[in-house]
């Protein structure tokens, strides 16, 4: 192939290159052409706090100890329920502490308001009881870390489950997972 400027164009001069010039054009023309094969994202928010950023104390045993807002975005396209659960590995000198753990949520859900109640199955949380249970750490403890963790499942577990074992019942049912991290100290 050769730039003839007389012309403002390029000439081919062998069938080969004719064919190899036409099949690079048809595929710059159809990578612009073909959908998009970006993946969306699982992502989990809050309105109360950003990721890595304080609770509010509203949501604490310092306040009202309800569960703060939460949405997601980008859920699979097979999803059959949602599981969520609130972790904190910094309790009990790194043995941890469950604040909720709920499962069975519709996947036509895609919020959660602020104090939620019967969005699902509520599971055992280290209270030994059902439901959230705000941040509580130690006062003079550094601030803990809030880990919330929603769970695309592809089916809908179903018993009694605490974190431990609602994590064991999902492990091989997980389509995607988001995380949200907050942080509190007294």
């Amino acid at each position: 192939m050769r730039f003839d400027p007389s012309k403002g164009r390029c000439e081919v001069s062998d069938m080969k290159q004719m064919t190899i010039f036409i099949a690079a054009a048809l595929a710059v023309i159809a990578l612009s052409l073909a959908p998009s094969s970006a993946k969306t994202t699982f992502a989990l928010q809050s309105d109360a706090f950003t990721d890595g950023a304080t609770i509010p104390q509203l949501y604490s045993c310092d306040g009202k100890s309800i569960s703060p807002q939460l949405s997601w975005t980008g859920v699979p396209a097979k999803t059959q329920s949602f599981a969520l659960t609130v972790f904190d590995p910094d309790a009990r000198q790194g043995a941890g502490f469950w604040h909720w753990v709920l499962y069975d949520v519709s996947p036509d859900v895609s919020s959660l308001v602020a104090g939620v109640e019967h969005a699902g199955m509520d599971g055992t949380n280290g209270r030994g009881k059902t439901g959230y249970t705000g941040p509580c750490p130690p006062p003079g403890d550094t601030p803990h870390h809030y880990i919330f963790t929603l769970y695309a499942l592809d089916f809908m577990p179903k018993g009694d489950f605490d974190g431990p074992q609602l994590d064991d019942a999902i492990k091989d049912h997980v389509l995607a997972k988001a995380i949200l991290v907050g942080r509190f100290g007294r």
